[in-house]
């Protein structure tokens, strides 16, 4: 019995520290890789929705798959990058009718909340800024996995939301005839990100 319990100290002794440090352990840091992921929208234009992206974006994910509450998102987007394919319809965008890009350059935004709802999928709930206005937002997600590459580390998350733009004071439309209007109100939003993992800050030095 003295033995049975010797052991089982023993155990405590050492495991403990383990399981401390592992309970402990950081999110693990990740970059948006810009040239391998999305960040689009669709609108409805008259009767189809009419689609374009950003292409000038930065993303900091910091992710525990372990324990999701921990982790964290800020991600900042160049208004001016917008891109429709057609320039005379993004001129347009850019302009006070629309984003009013001079005047507010980025939308952004910033994780205050994330919970799972199971080891893949979660909800960031968080602060977006479009058009200097800021409105609570809860955006569901999804963790794709990590895998090693040849370039490093690598995971990949996708998310879909749909935001209201005259919430945000983006408010330009012209009335059709017939009634209605040219374009919607729901913005439908469309992020896929492949982002490399950070490597961590080596320790200072004792």
């Amino acid at each position: 019995m003295r033995t049975k319990m010797l052991v089982q100290a023993l155990a405590v002794t050492f495991l403990l520290p383990v399981l401390e440090k592992t309970m402990a352990a950081e999110p693990i840091a990740y970059k948006a890789d810009p040239a391998h992921s999305y960040v689009g929208f669709a609108i409805r234009h008259f009767l189809t929705d009419v689609n374009g992206r950003f292409t000038q974006f930065d993303g900091a994910i910091k992710y525990d798959p372990q324990n999701p509450s921990a982790s964290s998102v800020q991600f900042t987007v160049q208004a001016a990058s917008i891109n429709t394919q057609v320039e005379d319809r993004d001129k347009h965008l850019r302009s006070p009718d629309f984003f009013d890009a001079q005047k507010f350059p980025t939308l952004s935004f910033t994780s205050t909340s994330v919970s799972a709802k199971d080891p893949k999928n979660i909800e960031v709930t968080g602060n977006l800024t479009i058009h200097g206005v800021t409105k609570q937002v809860t955006v569901p997600a999804t963790y794709l996995g990590s895998l090693k590459t040849q370039m490093g580390e690598r995971a990949g998350f996708k998310a879909s939301f749909t935001i209201n733009r005259m919430d945000y004071g983006v408010a330009w439309n012209r009335a059709i005839e017939g009634g209605g209007a040219m374009l919607g109100d729901d913005v439908t939003v469309t992020v896929n990100l492949e982002a490399p993992r950070l490597q961590a800050a080596a320790p200072a030095p004792k």
